[in-house]
């Protein structure tokens, strides 16, 4: 049970918190907005009939994103040193070169992570690489053997590939978004298949690009 306690003894000033902004990605230090002051809220728990006992308390309020190209407004709760923003706080993520179809994909993935909506960024991560593999015309059985096809076209750790037979969600094709092995996968899982992700997103798409800005700093003899 939570409730709003007014505490007359808060300071105005609400203090300040670090946090990336959900909106930029940047990270900084968040100030608050024009002095308003932090809630005070009451975290309880069921008591005696009719009554309920304190077990901490938790603030919350606005905080401005410190970039002044920015300058979004989050919503904060503080909580044992926790802070929980809304919007919520998001992976960093490179889209530099990455055709925009997967674009949209793999940022849906961030985006459902970040909401701690892990199946359904499952299901996106898998999503984003089989349009990596699309893309690329690697083909195979299941979305591993794509995945190991993608070696003939991109540079990347052999053992990258190897580790990733780890990960339930790259399973059989076969009715796969209804698989029951998607209730068994949560936050570790979903951020290893995201980083996967990543990684491979550079070696496809973004790798030549920085081959190319590399020799054009090569002197001319």
């Amino acid at each position: 049970m939570i409730k709003y306690e007014p505490n007359s003894s808060q300071q105005v000033t609400p203090p300040i918190i670090n946090l990336r902004c959900p909106l930029c990605r940047r990270n900084g230090a968040f100030a608050g907005v024009l002095n308003i002051p932090d809630a005070l809220i009451g975290i309880h728990m069921k008591g005696p009939p009719g009554q309920s006992m304190m077990v901490r308390h938790a603030n919350m309020g606005l905080r401005l994103c410190p970039n002044t190209e920015c300058r979004g407004l989050i919503f904060v709760v503080v909580d044992q040193g926790k802070v929980t923003s809304f919007p919520a706080e998001r992976l960093d993520f490179e889209p530099t070169g990455i055709p925009q179809k997967i674009i949209e994909s793999f940022e849906e993935a961030i985006t459902n992570h970040a909401n701690r909506c892990f199946k359904s960024a499952a299901i996106m991560v898998r999503r984003t690489l089989e349009e990596i593999c699309a893309d690329k015309g690697a083909s195979g059985k299941d979305l591993k053997d794509r995945l190991k096809a993608l070696q003939s076209v991109i540079i990347v750790p052999k053992e990258l590939l190897d580790a990733a037979d780890e990960l339930r969600i790259l399973g059989n094709d076969a009715a796969h978004l209804e698989a029951k092995v998607y209730d068994d996968v949560g936050q570790p899982e979903v951020e290893a298949a995201i980083d996967l992700c990543k990684e491979l997103l550079k070696a496809v798409y973004q790798l030549d690009s920085l081959v190319q800005r590399l020799r054009n700093l090569k002197k001319s003899p």
